[in-house]
């Protein structure tokens, strides 16, 4: 893949041979962003995984760096009242399953009540090849409404391994203190240890790397994870 010449001018400032800790290499990412907007930083963490084995869950990022999303909460009488008085965006049941059917999409995440889960199923081509549909695995899926929007205001994420048992997550934005960048990253990293599968080999975490939107990888040392989270 060829590269223009900011990207080959700045993975010249990255040691290939050196594994960073993640307060370096949260500040060499930015040192060598060459964008001119302001870029996202993102983590991507290479697990050892079975064929049959995932990684999935949320993790609240100490440091908030998005914009205030959208939620929209599927509910019916109390649970709707609730969600209103939580700040939702959009608070509805079958009048709102109607509108996403006839191709509105207006908004960044769905909640539901377990027993709005049968009627917003019928949603699941059109939310789920979005990554949008409701998850008790992501405790998108509650009784707990207020809880889940409170948590979503603050910054909870979903994070899940691909098919070549990688994670992909945004962890912040080159403008931001890399000291927040790197408490992002560790907060995310820990998440990921935590939902080891039991069975899974001893070298679960294979490696990570920090990258900006634009710029090269920036290779973190594994070690240091156990060290600092």
């Amino acid at each position: 893949m060829k590269h223009g010449k900011n990207y080959r001018e700045s993975i010249k400032k990255v040691d290939r041979e050196k594994l960073y800790t993640f307060e370096e290499a949260a500040a060499l990412v930015k040192e060598i962003a060459f964008a001119k907007f302001d870029e996202t930083v993102e983590i991507s963490v290479k697990l050892t995984l079975k064929k049959s084995q995932s990684v999935r869950d949320t993790v609240v990022l100490p440091n908030q760096f998005s914009a205030q999303k959208r939620v929209l909460v599927f509910a019916k009488g109390e649970k709707a009242e609730e969600a209103r008085q939580a700040g939702a965006a959009f608070v509805g049941d079958d009048d709102l399953i109607e509108k996403i059917r006839g191709g509105w999409m207006d908004f960044d995440v769905a909640v539901a009540t377990p027993d709005m889960m049968k009627d917003v199923g019928r949603l699941g081509p059109i939310l789920g090849r979005r990554g949008l549909m409701p998850n008790p695995k992501t405790q998108t899926v509650t009784f707990d409404i207020k809880g889940a929007l409170a948590e979503l205001t603050k910054g909870r994420v979903e994070f899940r391994s691909d098919k070549t048992n990688v994670i992909h997550l945004p962890i912040g934005k080159i403008s931001m203190d890399p000291a927040k960048v790197s408490e992002n990253a560790k907060s995310v990293v820990k998440e990921i240890v935590r939902k080891k599968p039991s069975d899974a080999k001893a070298d679960f975490v294979v490696s990570i790397a920090l990258s900006s939107s634009m710029g090269p990888g920036v290779r973190v040392n594994v070690k240091d994870m156990t060290a600092s989270v």
